[in-house]
This record gives structure tokens, sequence and C-alpha cells, in this order.
């Protein structure tokens, strides 16, 4: 006879419980963190591996790069493979990659180690998709937005963690503790995760080739994938410059900034709220409101650092991360009701790697913008982002009632 985890694993109609919704929570927020723990310990990680200091900023880069090519190849998978099988056999690797980081003695194994990390986190995006299908309609922003509340609370507790961690243990027992965290959760998923076959009948190359026009169909996607890109790209910003900012402007040292880091935690909180929002029907109030916070907020931290005020900016990082959190829960909400269950891991796909990009740009004009001007010049920057996400907002609605769906 089947246990009740075997039944539970075989039951894709059943609407999923809050403990499971909690779990892909941490399972999100787990995985993503993975991108993040190496960020503030390349250097003692290069001193110890033999990466020169004008080579450490690939320590994070190879992960980043791993993170880009996973969303794009992998996550796609998720409309052809068993979703269960996909998250899970990512996790195992996952957990092989973490190892082999923590064990590596010189660069090239680690380097390799943490590509394999960072395409593999991506079974993050392959649970989300997974369980908005799961909920009806009109509870599906409450979900997305507890998942992402998970998801962003992992983004913003791995630097302080992983500081806290090397401090005291050195930087080999952060990928140790990942990867025992890793274990943890690929246990759980096992016992209560339901198989889910594949809506989808197309072999790779087609789903990868259909990717285009699915872009082409969805006006929803193209807008809404605008909008993260921007988005991310102040959040990216914010926090490449602040710490910069917060130990040579302010004086912080590395576990002040660490402890700074976990008020931008907070901002997750705004993910549940977005997407209670969402259901309700008011998206575009959500939407306007995330831009505003953005942009206000990042324009008002060139001031509070100017007095300077470190709760004024801990204060501003929490608006700045509510606003980027609100406009994902919603995004995602809008996309996968767009979206039919075959094509879900397909649209997931195309809207985070669009996101990823204006992440990775919007760190590199964190370093370019702090190094030419200071925090005022990232501030202002940053004020710029939330004016284009304003005007593309004002676009989109223009658009939209000249052409309703």
């Amino acid at each position: 006879m089947q246990n009740e985890a075997t039944l539970a694993a075989d039951n894709i109609d059943q609407e999923p419980t809050p403990a499971f919704v909690t779990l892909v929570a941490i399972a999100t927020g787990a995985l993503v963190a993975n991108l993040y723990y190496a960020q503030p310990l390349v250097a003692s990680i290069g001193s110890e591996l033999g990466i020169s200091d004008r080579l450490a900023g690939s320590i994070t880069g190879i992960t980043q790069i791993g993170y880009g090519a996973g969303l794009f190849l992998l996550v796609s998978l998720a409309d052809i493979v068993e979703n269960r099988r996909l998250v899970l056999t990512t996790l195992s690797l996952t957990i092989v990659a973490l190892v082999a980081a923590a064990v590596s003695t010189v660069a090239v194994p680690f380097l390799i180690a943490s590509f394999v990390v960072g395409v593999c986190s991506t079974g993050a995006q392959v649970l989300i998709p997974f369980v908005s299908h799961l909920v009806p309609a009109e509870r599906r922003g409450r979900t997305v937005g507890n998942i992402m509340a998970g998801l962003l609370t992992g983004i913003m507790l791995a630097r302080p963690a992983s500081l806290f961690i090397a401090a005291s243990f050195g930087w080999r027992a952060v990928f140790w503790c990942s990867a025992v965290l890793m274990v943890l959760i690929l246990i759980a998923l096992v016992r209560v995760m339901p198989k889910h076959p594949a809506k989808g009948s197309m072999h790779y190359g087609k789903i990868l080739s259909s990717m285009a026009g699915l872009w082409m169909t969805i006006p929803a996607l193209r807008w809404r994938a605008a909008f993260q890109f921007l988005m991310f790209a102040a959040f990216n910003m914010f926090w490449t410059a602040a710490p910069l900012m917060l130990g040579e402007q302010l004086g912080l040292s590395q576990r002040a900034i660490g402890f700074f880091a976990l008020a931008g935690a907070g901002g997750a909180l705004s993910a549940p709220l977005a997407g209670r929002l969402a259901d309700r029907g008011h998206s575009r109030m959500v939407t306007l409101g995330s831009m505003l916070l953005v942009g206000v907020g990042f324009l008002a931290t060139g001031w509070a650092a100017a007095i300077p005020t470190v709760v004024g900016l801990a204060i501003l990082a929490f608006l700045i991360d509510a606003g980027v959190q609100g406009n994902q829960v919603v995004s995602q909400r809008i996309i996968f009701s767009a979206a039919g269950q075959e094509n879900r891991g397909r649209i997931n796909a195309l809207y985070m790697t669009v996101t990823f990009i204006g992440g990775a740009l919007g760190s590199l004009l964190g370093t370019v913008t702090y190094q030419w001007g200071g925090w005022t010049a990232s501030a202002v920057a940053g004020g710029a982002l939330g004016l284009a996400l304003v005007i593309l907002f004002a676009l989109q609605q223009a658009t939209e009632s000249r052409h309703p769906a």
C-alpha cells in the first residue's frame, strides 16, 4: 500500500497546502541564495585558490553566467519534462556542485562547480510556475507573492549569512552549509512534491525555437519583462553600489554592512500584500506604486547619504526592495495567467532571462556610476530608471486603451 507521502506525490489535482507553498518558498529562496554567497568572500576565496585580484570578479561572475544560461536552456524544459523529476534532478546536481566548490583547492574546479551551481539553481524558476498553476486564478497572486517573499529573503540574507558563517568557520563552511540545506530540501520535496506530466509534446529543439513566437504573440509578456528588466537593474545597481558607499563614505564595517542588508530583506514582506491586491483587481495600482517606490526611493538615498543617516538609508532600502518585489509578483501573476500550462516553462524562461539581463547590467551600472560620481551619481541614475519605468507604464496603458485585448 502506498504511504501518505507517495499518494501526495502522485496527486497533481489536489490544491497545494500552505505547508507545501511554504516549502517551495524556502526552496526557491535557498536555491537563488547560492548565486550570492561568494560575493562578499571573493578576496578570501581568491587568495586561497590562487585567483588574482584582477580576476576575482570571475568568482561570482561565472555563477551568474551559469544562472543566465540555465534560465533560457533549462527552465524551458519544464514544458516537456515531468516537473518533479526536473526539480529533483537539478537539486541533486546543485548539491554535488556545492560540495565540489567546498573541497576545491585550485581555481578551475571551483569555477566549474560555480557554473554548475548557477545553472542548476534555476530549478527555483521551475517551481514558481509549477505551483502557480495548481491554485485557482483568484488566489494565484497571493500564492506567487508568498513564494516570491521566500525568494527575495534568500537573496537578501545570502550575503550577510555568508559573512557571518565565514567569519567564524571560513569560506568553505558557507558551501557546506548550503549543501546540507539543499539535502534537507531535496528530502522534503521527494516526500510531498506531486508529479506533473508535461503538457507539451514537442522536442527540445522545437521548444527553444518556439520561444520567439511566444514572445511576439503575448504582449503582456513583453511589457512585464520590460518593466522587471528596469526594476531588477535598479535593484542590482543599489546593492552593488550601496556596500561601497556604506564602507567608504559612512565607515561601516563588513559585519555592519551585513546587518544593513537585513533591512532590505524586509522588502519581502510586501510580496504577499502585492499578491492579494493583484487578486482583487489592483494590478495597475501595485505596478505604478512599485515604480514610484523605486524611483523616488532611489533619489532620496542621495539625500540620506549626504546627511548621513544610516536609519534613513535602511528605510529607503526596504522601500526600494518592496517596490521591486511588488512588481515581480504582479508581473508573474499576469504572465502565468496569460499562458497555458503547456507554455509556462518557456514563458517564465523568457521573462526571467530578460529580468536577469537587466540585473547584470544594473550591477555594471552600479559600479560605473559610483566610480564616476560617487553615491550621488548612483542615486540620480536610480531615479532615472524610476522615471523610465513610469514612462513605459504610461505607454503600455495608452497602447492597451487603443488596442484592448
